[in-house]
């Protein structure tokens, strides 16, 4: 992840969803839950910026994203799902993995730092096959965490 953005260890979930809005919801279970956010704005802000465009980033992974009011910084959390979901990627893959993204409304640069730091992060097959293979949520987020720490140095 990107220096700004807080990952809290419990923000990083393994879970069941048949299907895009249900990986959605399960984003905005995870990010309420772990950073006491209002679910349904949560929620709000993923379908309306996925409306814009599939957030699916390819090669199973998708970074569902959004600005919101009256956060002080990005948030971030990891969703490993159990089975592949149709997410309109752009190479047509299914997705297994989820990386949601919050930030400030006025959060430009940070922003698109987060996401540039993810997409470089998940970018190489080695590291999202290490993600997905992960034992345990815990192994995974420090599979984040050293990969962000590296590549920060």
């Amino acid at each position: 992840m990107y220096p700004s953005v807080r990952f809290h260890p419990d923000a990083v979930i393994e879970a069941a969803a048949g299907d895009k809005p249900a990986v959605l919801e399960a984003v905005a279970d995870a990010m309420a839950s772990v950073y006491g956010l209002d679910r349904e704005t949560v929620l709000d802000s993923l379908v309306e910026r996925e409306a814009l465009g599939s957030t699916g980033f390819g090669n199973g992974i998708a970074i569902p994203h959004a600005r919101m009011e009256g956060l002080e910084r990005p948030l971030a959390a990891v969703i490993r799902l159990d089975g592949a979901v149709d997410f309109a990627a752009a190479d047509a893959m299914p997705v297994d993995l989820v990386f949601g993204l919050l930030s400030p409304a006025q959060a430009g640069a940070d922003h698109l730092h987060a996401l540039a730091a993810i997409s470089r992060m998940v970018r190489g097959e080695d590291m999202r096959r290490a993600l997905i293979e992960a034992p345990s949520t815990e192994a995974l987020y420090a599979l984040i965490t050293n990969a962000t720490d590296r590549d920060a140095a």
